[in-house]
């Protein structure tokens, strides 16, 4: 490859107050390479990118681009440069086409036919599938992002950044994703990727870039590594998934749900005719494509999501009773006694407030519970206290608003909140999406901890080695219908994937 260096950090540093984001960070990507940055959450990644993209400046260090130093203090002396980012969470205008979006903003008249032409152009040249004219709020998400990565093309950038690019993509996508990346490779483009999936990692990447801590801790060659050798070179020490997997012990039916049909605001049905049980002292997994109805199902049980037919009912173990919970709220669900906890996938939407510290969205569970005007906080204080202690949450304190903490320990006070209610039904929608290797093992181990306390954990995701490691029954839904539940101990990564895969015409040719 030689040592055609197309970017060059050299002793990068930010600093906000007092903690160091970044620290003497220096780093190489040559032309023609895809670069990969892994790092626990909160280690400064894409804080580093950012200043790489103009979103913020460096208080220390130099940038050099094909071997010049220069200055960036802007996305648009970044764009200059021709450095282009494609962030998480997308920055399109939804009643906008594609072709309209990729344009936005360029000094030049919006001529539709001359940049549906280029659109299709780029497209061509690298292998996108999209529609010029196709308006955003139509699209997928996929979709969303192949006009963001199209929109720096557009503008000419020859380095690129996606950060946590296939984060929200199903296995299909994500093979088209790359598919693409490694022809702008071909093409003498520098990619650079942050990601926290390292199959990902290894899969893609010519090189990898680790960092801990806002500290580089080395590049390494990705065909000479593994992922046991990126894991330690990211936390420091050696991370296994400490699992032994016991077999259920006095298992109850604790949650009995029967023929769910559910309908959204489009007219689709999302759930059809679901069935299942999950049973006390047992981890239930579901796996399926995303999109499939796993959101909406953990969305219905917990009261958020309104159906259209069926009954969820509840079995309390403290009196025996059995209570039906279809399109109760979730206050009247828990006024019922019903101990039922649920962590959503949208963990700042629907879990916390982003504005609220630590101790405010312990109390989001018990507020209700006061008889007076004031608000009881010592015992708020103390669990939010026992949370960062007890699973290692990285925050200035507990006054800290949530929206301050890096996404895995944003989940780990989620989780732990939930966790500490007591509860004999645990619902975790994606619990570790988007979360380093770190912080997932210790999600996974709180979640087998729940299972030998004798709770009902029903666990959506989406690796299936981790299902398959730490399930006992893995459902599989398919385009809202359950496609098959399988044993955990005996089922394989390909059984899985056909179920994930069945088609309604499949249903109808085996009469199901």
């Amino acid at each position: 490859m030689g040592d055609n260096v197309a970017i060059e950090l050299r002793n990068i540093s930010k600093y906000f107050g007092n903690n160091a984001a970044n620290k003497n960070i220096n780093l190489k990507v040559n032309r023609g390479e895809i670069l990969s940055i892994l790092g626990e959450n909160g280690s400064g990644k894409t804080t580093l990118m950012n200043m790489i993209a103009g979103i913020y400046y460096p208080d220390e260090g130099q940038i050099f681009i094909d071997g010049q130093e220069v200055t960036i203090k802007s996305p648009k002396d970044a764009f200059d440069y021709k450095i282009g980012m494609v962030h998480q969470h997308f920055k399109l205008v939804d009643v906008f086409s594609a072709a309209e979006n990729i344009v936005l903003g360029l000094n030049e008249k919006f001529n539709l036919k001359k940049a549906v032409a280029s659109v299709a152009e780029i497209s061509h040249k690298y292998g996108f599938e999209i529609d010029p004219k196709k308006k955003v709020y139509e699209m997928s998400v996929s979709e969303k992002q192949t006009v963001e990565i199209i929109k720096v093309l557009y503008r000419g950038a020859d380095i690129l950044i996606l950060d946590e690019p296939t984060a929200v993509l199903t296995p299909q996508e994500t093979q088209k994703l790359f598919a693409v990346l490694r022809k702008m490779k071909e093409n003498g483009k520098s990619i650079i990727i942050i990601t926290h999936k390292l199959h990902e990692v290894l899969s893609l990447s010519d090189k990898v870039a680790v960092l801990r801590k806002g500290e580089y801790i080395g590049t390494v060659n990705t065909a000479e590594t593994n992922e046991s050798e990126l894991t330690e070179m990211m936390v420091g020490e050696k991370v296994i998934l400490n699992i032994e997997r016991s077999e259920p012990k006095n298992t109850e039916d604790r949650l009995i749900v029967k023929d769910l049909d559910c309908i959204n605001r489009d007219g689709v049905m999302v759930l059809d005719d679901v069935t299942f049980t999950a049973r006390s002292g047992e981890i239930l997994g579901i796996a399926g494509i995303a999109g499939s109805g796993q959101r909406e199902l953990l969305e219905a049980i917990a009261g958020l999501q309104k159906l259209d037919n069926g009954e969820i009912f509840y079995n309390d173990p403290s009196t025996g009773n059995v209570e039906n919970l279809r399109n109760k709220t979730p206050i009247q669900i828990r006024d019922l006694g019903v101990r039922l906890s649920f962590v959503p996938e949208d963990r700042l939407g629907m879990g916390l407030v982003g504005n609220m510290d630590i101790i405010d969205n312990m109390m989001l569970r018990s507020y209700k519970k006061g008889h007076s005007i004031f608000l009881e906080r010592k015992a708020p204080k103390d669990l939010a206290q026992h949370v960062i202690e007890s699973l290692n949450v990285v925050t200035p304190g507990a006054t800290t608003p949530v929206r301050r903490l890096s996404g895995g320990n944003v989940q780990k006070v989620l989780v732990g909140r939930e966790i500490a209610s007591a509860p004999t039904v645990l619902l975790a929608a994606y619990p570790v999406r988007g979360l380093d290797i770190g912080a997932s093992y210790t999600i996974y181990n709180l979640l087998n901890e729940q299972k030998e306390k004798g709770v009902a954990v029903v666990f959506v995701g989406e690796d299936l080695d981790v299902l398959l490691e730490l399930c006992d029954r893995i459902m599989v839904i398919g385009s809202g219908k359950v496609t098959g539940i399988v044993d955990g101990r005996t089922a394989t990564k390909e059984e899985i994937g056909l179920l994930m895969t069945k088609t309604q015409s499949m249903y109808e040719k085996e009469g199901l």
